[in-house]
């Protein structure tokens, strides 16, 4: 298993939209994962709420970094399926999101996210999706 600080190290050389954004992986710990999106005014859409593809990249890089702090450098897992749920309109804060692997085979893992805008107990969007891990040898 690797640290929140190993995890986002991996995904901010991989995935330079990781270090554009500045998302913080707050921790990991066996199946989950807390990832932080820093508020910025680029992600508000009209309504004065946060972006739909700014949610969605957020589920991503979450699903993304427990991939990561569960089975190591595992830097060709892909999303192989993602399915949103917007649930309330976020507001123009930081969002959290909590990523946990549900079940984890060989060739593939399910995994769940909860979006939440920061220092709100209110889910703002509920997340599923599928993540296709490379073979090993």
């Amino acid at each position: 298993m690797l640290s929140a600080q190993e995890v986002q190290t991996i995904m901010y050389n991989g995935l330079p939209s990781a270090a554009d954004t500045a998302l913080q992986v707050e921790w990991v710990e066996g199946n989950r994962a807390r990832v932080r999106y820093p508020f910025k005014p680029s992600m508000i859409r009209p309504g004065g709420t946060i972006s739909g593809p700014a949610m969605m990249g957020l589920a991503d890089s979450a699903m993304y970094a427990v991939i990561l702090g569960r089975l190591g450098a595992l830097e060709m897992a892909v999303t192989q399926n993602l399915n949103i749920n917007f649930l309330s309109k976020p507001a123009p804060v930081d969002m959290i999101a909590d990523a946990e692997i549900i079940r984890l085979g060989r060739r593939s893992a399910v995994l769940e996210v909860r979006l939440y805008s920061v220092d709100s107990d209110d889910m703002v969007a509920h997340v599923t999706g599928i993540y296709a891990l490379p073979a090993t040898t």
